[in-house]
């Protein structure tokens, strides 16, 4: 069965993104560039909500042509452009999907766990979540989420977005690592859900932008 590998950032304050739902306010250094080139390497399926795959879609294209990035962003360039792709939305076309039209599948909201459930048991490489608060903060709710990686930065934003739904997803988290680099204040910590024996429901939040 496949992991889903939830990985993401937020601030020592526990925050996805500062006010405005600025995310450039985190400190998204060369360690966190590389460590997410690695879970590309590892996973055969970006799993998106629709905010996520937009902003993603409008940046990470015409990287991999940029003399102005890093290598390492011409690396994560190449492997978003190639890998494939699921969005949960139930607005997007798939006119809105190029220049990714190839490789992207859109699931409806109200299928979403019953497919996703299905994706987790194909064979193949990690299933990975970037982003997409509200989709992961679901999923992990409903026991879909295998592994949350947490890069925590040094900074604290006093207010913004909070990583975690308000109330918080009523999981069990064990600790299975934690890294630091050298060159870096930011340090990653991840956890595997421990799964109860729940019933999913079909329905993803209706009415909740992904």
């Amino acid at each position: 069965m496949r992991k889903l590998i939830v990985s993401n950032m937020m601030s020592l304050d526990g925050y996805f993104a500062g006010p405005a739902e600025n995310v450039m306010v985190l400190p998204m250094d060369q360690a966190f560039d590389a460590y997410n080139a690695e879970r590309l390497h590892a996973a055969d399926t970006l799993l998106l909500g629709r905010t996520t795959y937009d902003g993603f879609k409008g940046f990470w294209p015409s990287v991999a042509d940029d003399p102005s990035f890093t290598p390492t962003h011409w690396e994560i360039s190449g492997l978003n452009n190639a890998i494939d792709k699921v969005v949960i939305s139930d607005t997007l076309t798939p006119e809105q999907t190029k220049p990714w039209e190839q490789n992207t599948h859109i699931i409806g909201r109200a299928d979403a766990h019953e497919q996703i459930g299905e994706l987790k048991r194909q064979p193949g490489k990690d299933i990975l979540v970037f982003g997409s608060r509200t989709l992961w903060n679901d999923l992990l709710a409903n026991d879909l989420v295998d592994e949350l990686h947490l890069m925590i930065g040094q900074v604290i934003l006093g207010a913004g977005m909070p990583a975690f739904d308000d109330p918080p997803p009523a999981v069990s988290l064990r600790l299975i690592d934690i890294r630091k680099w050298e060159d870096s204040d930011n340090v990653l910590v991840q956890y595997e859900e421990v799964h109860s024996q729940k019933t999913y429901t079909k329905d993803v939040n209706p009415g909740r932008n992904l």
